[in-house]
């Protein structure tokens, strides 16, 4: 473990003084040793709010990453400082639990985690690397740095329906200040997001942890990543749920 501690440590420094680390200090070789540093970036800088899930291609084990609950803020918020230097805005939808998944001896279903929701709301992910050369890091590394996230921007929840576990049909518009950006009807990369929460729930199992009530989980982008400048309005809305905004 004292290698993951070290580029934990590493990231950490890079979180904290804006200062960006080359991934091949990272030292990785595998997936497990990329989520042995997400969990102990996240033992130094704080507390898990929620998790971050996505499919990684055709055929291939979907990702995730825990994400760090200073960084999940309101819908409206301004982020700037010298933190921020990428940018890169996700309209995505995400999910508030409101019972415990614990870990135990045999996986959730499907009907288990529906269950366990409370809410369904509209986010927007905030794209920040700690990685100097993150155009060119391995997977691995981009995993180990929590899928480059940078922050979480939450709307307004609603009740959850079993619907919402299939974004096929989801329409979302994306606008910068005025001008749309995007606009989209069901084109997440992997729209069968409740698979993606499934897997979660027992990927969460093996980590020692499992998913918490209060936690929120977001999908991935029905948008792609499109990077805002200083200055920026950012306005989100996704069919069947309240807009959103975020200003840099």
């Amino acid at each position: 473990m004292a290698a993951e501690v070290t580029a934990a440590q590493a990231l950490g420094r890079a979180r904290r003084d804006g200062r960006r680390v080359l991934s091949t200090q990272l030292q990785l070789r595998s997936r497990d040793e990329a989520y042995a540093i997400q969990d102990a970036t996240l033992a130094e800088i704080g507390p898990i709010g929620g998790w971050k899930v996505c499919g990684a291609g055709a055929g291939k084990e979907p990702e995730c990453a825990p994400l760090p609950a200073a960084g999940l803020v309101p819908g409206g918020s301004a982020l700037n400082g010298c933190g921020w230097h990428l940018l890169g805005t996700e309209a995505e939808v995400a999910f508030r639990l409101g019972s415990d998944l614990p870990p135990r001896a045999w996986p959730y279903t499907r009907d288990e985690v529906a269950r366990a929701i409370a809410s369904v709301l509209p986010v927007i992910e905030v794209a920040e690397t700690r990685l100097a050369d993150w155009l060119d890091a391995a997977p691995v590394a981009l995993l180990a740095d929590l899928l480059c996230h940078g922050g979480l921007v939450l709307g307004e929840p609603e009740a959850f329906d079993a619907g919402w576990f299939d974004l096929k049909q989801t329409e979302v518009v994306m606008r910068f200040d005025d001008q749309i950006v995007a606009h989209t009807i069901g084109e997440h990369a992997h729209p069968d997001v409740g698979g993606l929460l499934v897997w979660l729930a027992n990927h969460c199992m093996t980590r020692g942890s499992g998913l918490q009530a209060g936690q929120i989980v977001t999908t991935g982008s029905c948008t792609g990543m499109l990077f805002a400048s200083q200055g920026t309005a950012v306005h989100v809305e996704v069919a069947g749920l309240a807009p959103l905004s975020l200003f840099f």
